[in-house]
């Protein structure tokens, strides 16, 4: 509907709505841009607390996805106006606890009285304005990495229908609730990295004591990321599909190699699917072709809408950079990579 509206010129916007990027980008300064986005959704979960948790990791993960530092939050709030205010309470208590160990601080909000709860933030971070992540980055022979296992949809769903097994509910909150902050920090470090702790070029420093001792290695430092994203939503194919056209490529997934909860398959095989994943598969699947002999189910959790999902990530260094985010603590696990557009966008193989 943005597009059917008159269009705003400003130069200062660096990341608009065009090709839906996670979130939009206005640059201040040569060096100071602010990152902003919104969310918030109904109740996934029985539990208060958690709720606002996984609200709040939700509404944050778009400036991390982006490569932007968190800095202010505002809290939106719809609730019934008869309903128990301690259920509030600890609604907003438990979106506090994420926005602190995000570093990021709650300035205020605004609240509504609805008949159904929804409850998330407004965020705003800052970014480098040559440092923005956007759909538009990735390139042929990127690989694909991606953080975060698939399945929180249909997890969700058969917990509302009471059917989800007591592991199940906890891989799914736990993945939920967790930042997608170290991920971040792992990648937005390495970028840039080699222009700080690259040995000294002797010809600029006049003198043999700049250059590595006889024998030494360089160190390996610094990765490339062209492109990143969060998967909610969309689901990975409507996340990957916006990248591939906004980037103008195409991608090859392995749909085995692809971190999956537990649980989710079975949630799938016992007909828990979503409405919002059968919109997905309706929507984007005309641009996929399942090239091998991919089984059902994991064709179906392709499109599974994510509550505060994984990052995926786009670069030449699909190995590298895997290795430091696992030993950062990061689950990642590359299952993919791009090339040049051809038809169809996605070929999913085993």
């Amino acid at each position: 509907m943005l597009g059917k509206l008159a269009r705003q010129h400003d130069p200062n916007v660096l990341v608009g709505f065009d090709h839906a990027d996670d979130a939009g980008v206005y640059q201040l300064t040569p060096d100071q841009a602010l990152v902003q986005t919104v969310d918030f959704f109904t109740p996934i979960v029985d539990d208060p607390y958690t709720f606002g948790q996984i609200a709040a990791t939700n509404s944050l993960s778009d400036v991390y996805a982006m490569g932007g530092r968190p800095l202010t939050a505002l809290a939106l709030v719809c609730f019934p106006d008869k309903a128990d205010l301690e259920i509030l309470e600890r609604i907003l208590a438990g979106g506090l606890s994420k926005m602190i160990e995000a570093g990021c601080t709650v300035i205020g909000g605004h609240s509504i009285r609805d008949e159904e709860t929804k409850f998330g933030y407004s965020v705003t971070g800052v970014i480098h304005p040559k440092k923005i992540y956007q759909n538009s980055g990735a390139q042929p022979e990127d690989k694909l990495i991606l953080t975060k296992s698939l399945g929180t949809g249909v997890t969700s769903t058969a917990i509302k229908k009471g059917k989800a097994e007591q592991s199940w509910i906890d891989a799914a909150i736990q993945s939920m609730t967790t930042l997608n902050k170290k991920a971040a920090e792992v990648i937005t470090a390495c970028v840039g990295a080699e222009a700080f702790l690259r040995p000294a070029d002797p010809s600029r420093s006049g003198g043999e004591a700049s250059r590595p001792e006889a024998g030494s290695r360089k160190p390996k430092v610094g990765f490339t990321v062209h492109s990143m994203t969060d998967i909610t939503g969309f689901g990975l194919i409507g996340h990957l599909r916006e990248i591939l056209l906004a980037s103008k490529l195409s991608a090859t997934i392995h749909a085995h190699s692809i971190p999956i909860l537990d649980g989710a398959l079975a949630c799938i095989h016992a007909g828990h699917i979503p409405g919002g994943l059968n919109n997905n598969r309706a929507f984007a699947e005309c641009m996929v072709e399942y090239v091998e002999q991919v089984p059902e189910d994991l064709r179906t959790i392709l499109f599974d809408p994510q509550t505060a999902g994984g990052l995926l990530i786009c670069t030449p260094e699909g190995e590298a950079l895997t290795k430091a985010l696992n030993e950062a603590g990061v689950p990642a696990v590359q299952i993919g990579e791009l090339r040049a557009s051809t038809k169809p966008r996605i070929r999913i193989a085993k």
